[in-house]
């Protein structure tokens, strides 16, 4: 059964008090870093945290979610990776501009791709078909 969703109200750079809702399910297929780490992740690219956004410490978070915190630092550091969010020192960790550096990561890995195949030998239509096969294969 899920734990119930950790919800924190703190103010975004408006004033605004945002929600954080976060929902681990131990019995879920997905490890709990993973967990916490898509939710944030759905939630800042939705949206629904804005850039600025403050999140809780590692420690925090852990705390109220019941997770150890290198289970949450684990979550953040792939979060950073993916530049939806970013760590101020001491200031603490606060949402990115995260579709900049999603654009950005997804031409990088676009460009990669392609001069792969090309090395492989396939041709246009090849290239094309596999992406539409992995894209169909992971969002539908």
């Amino acid at each position: 059964m899920a734990a119930p969703p950790f919800a924190v109200a703190r103010p975004d750079r408006s004033g605004d008090h945002v929600p954080l809702q976060i929902a681990i399910d131990p019995e879920a297929s997905d490890a709990p870093y993973e967990q916490l780490r898509s939710q944030i992740s759905d939630q800042a690219r939705g949206g629904k945290l804005p850039t600025g956004y403050k999140l809780p410490t590692v420690r925090g978070l852990a705390e109220e979610l019941g997770l150890a915190a290198n289970t949450v630092a684990k979550a953040y550091r792939a979060l950073e990776s993916d530049g939806v969010i970013e760590t101020r020192g001491r200031h603490g960790t606060f949402v990115a501009a995260a579709g900049d550096a999603a654009a950005r990561e997804a031409a990088e890995a676009a460009e990669s791709y392609v001069r792969r195949v090309r090395r492989l030998g396939l041709d246009r239509g090849a290239a094309l078909a596999a992406v539409e096969d992995a894209l169909r294969a992971t969002y539908d």
